[in-house]
């Protein structure tokens, strides 16, 4: 195999192959972290500026201290340790729905694999966190942060649509306290429809468009960043 190219692990996973790869990226010179479903590329360690924009966003919404933060969707990681750097979170519960990906942080395969796992803030939960957010709240967090599909238009399983409705929103809200902050990452532009929906539920929705510079296109790539209040 090349020392350019290694593929870290491949499963067989209920939504199709999931690999993990590391490799250098010719025109940079750095080293990769890259994780695809069958075909389709789903996150890369050269493109976290959203993914860490995430916790910042959601956490600088969120009020007092002690906080106890859930973040849906592990991935490589980046979320998770941005928010276990902000020094009011008392606690960080991490769901993924794939043994595969919290195997890759329990064996230190990843870059933020070592923070993760020597914080003792943080809990790793093999979970779905579509029906987690469907289920009765066992505890209520300060903040929810999720990034757990492509866009609220545009899901990695057709079964995750229900969380992007109204009704869906409101079993989100009720995992929330009071005044505890809801926010949600997409590839996608700003979705004014979303927003609508978002309005109903929750207070002072914010879409934050968080662009960065795409060193591969040579240009300016975005995302969005969805932050809301539960209502008093």
């Amino acid at each position: 195999m090349s020392a350019r190219f290694e593929e870290l692990d491949w499963q067989q996973t209920p939504m199709g192959e999931l690999s993990l790869r590391r490799r250098i990226e010719p025109t940079l010179g750095v080293e990769v972290f890259e994780v695809k479903l069958g075909e389709e590329f789903l996150m890369s360690s050269l493109f976290t500026v959203a993914e860490v924009a995430l916790a910042d966003l959601g956490l600088a919404a969120s009020s007092g201290e002690n906080l106890d933060v859930l973040v849906g969707g592990l991935g490589l990681g980046y979320t998770a340790v941005a928010a276990l750097a902000n020094p009011r979170v008392a606690s960080l519960d991490v769901i993924d729905a794939l043994p595969a990906v919290i195997d890759w942080h329990e064996r230190g395969l990843l870059p933020t694999s070592a923070a993760l796992k020597g914080d003792t803030r943080t809990t790793l939960i093999l979970d779905d966190v579509f029906a987690v957010m469907r289920s009765e709240p066992a505890r209520q967090y300060d903040a929810i942060l999720l990034d757990v599909d492509h866009s609220p238009r545009h899901q990695l399983d057709p079964s995750h649509a229900d969380l992007y409705t109204e009704p869906g929103l409101q079993r989100v809200s009720a995992h929330l306290a009071v005044g505890g902050v809801f926010a949600l990452w997409s590839d996608d532009p700003p979705d004014d429809e979303f927003m609508s929906r978002l309005g109903s539920v929750f207070d002072n929705p914010v879409a934050h468009a968080v662009d960065f510079d795409n060193a591969l296109t040579g240009g300016v790539s975005s995302n969005t960043v969805y932050v809301a209040a539960r209502a008093a």
